[in-house]
């Protein structure tokens, strides 16, 4: 029991006594490691950046070679669809100069009818400039109100 206790008392001073020792190493040590860390984050932050970087360059890339491509024309040109139904629909497509009028149902399109004569689809004027011009007129009408 004598001898537990003189270990147990002894364990402490010799670890006080290799203290210097360790003192002495733990500053290159830790000196070392932010620098070894802070580089290895640096690194790490640089590396996503350009990995960031690269997927915008490529995304910009794809859409200027999609808007520059030979597919640029519209071949085929929706002009009209009607619902059936919740999931079917009726839809009229042109062709060149051919309208197909095609069943589309969630598992298959199917053409219904080729029509001989082309069927004249009336322009109709889109609601934003007309929507544009009523709000413009809204907001002159309030700033010539403000003013009074």
């Amino acid at each position: 029991m004598m001898k537990l206790a003189g270990a147990l008392l002894f364990m402490p001073l010799s670890a006080l006594a290799a203290e210097p020792a360790v003192q002495a190493a733990a500053p290159q040590v830790v000196g070392s490691l932010p620098v070894g860390m802070g580089g290895q984050l640096m690194q790490l932050l640089f590396g996503l950046l350009l990995v960031i970087g690269l997927i915008f360059a490529l995304a910009w890339t794809m859409r200027r070679v999609q808007r520059s491509g030979p597919g640029n024309a519209q071949l085929i040109e929706l002009l009209g669809s009607r619902a059936l139904g919740p999931r079917d629909r009726l839809v009229l497509v042109q062709v060149g100069n051919e309208q197909i009028l095609l069943g589309v149902t969630p598992g298959r399109i199917t053409p219904l009818h080729v029509l001989k004569e082309p069927v004249q689809v009336p322009v109709r004027e889109q609601a934003t400039p007309e929507f544009a011009r009523r709000l413009m007129e809204i907001m002159g009408n309030k700033d010539q109100k403000d003013k009074k």
